[in-house]
């Protein structure tokens, strides 16, 4: 899996806190906590990678082999990696990107602000 690679992604991203929740779940929220994507680090999870997706491209991602609604967090349009054939990096990176970005839009107008040091 992509994992390494997209954990490094995560980490890189501004305003990024990390930590572990729920037993075996690495977390990854924006400063304040705001929690954009979730790795499980138990290798007999079946989603090892979940995030949100913009509510118009839900079922179009669940849709896909690769994804299905993710546990407990399908209501709010969170999608869980089942299958990493046929997706690549470079989209994984671009769709975790977008769940932050969403989160990061949802922060109010002081608090990204002051996350932004102006």
């Amino acid at each position: 899996m992509y994992a390494d690679e997209l954990i490094k992604f995560c980490r890189a991203l501004p305003h990024v806190v990390e930590d572990i929740k729920w037993g075996n779940d690495r977390v990854f929220s924006i400063q304040g906590g705001k929690m954009f994507c979730v790795f499980s680090m138990d290798t007999e999870h079946p989603t090892r990678l979940s995030f949100k997706v913009d509510e118009h491209r839900f079922l179009e991602m669940t849709d896909r082999p690769q994804f299905i609604p993710a546990p407990y967090m399908a209501r709010a349009h969170w999608v869980a990696l089942v299958d990493e054939k046929g997706i690549s990096l470079k989209e994984l990176k671009g769709l975790v990107q977008g769940s932050y970005d969403w989160y990061f839009s949802k922060l109010s107008k002081k608090a990204q602000r002051e996350l932004r040091g102006s």
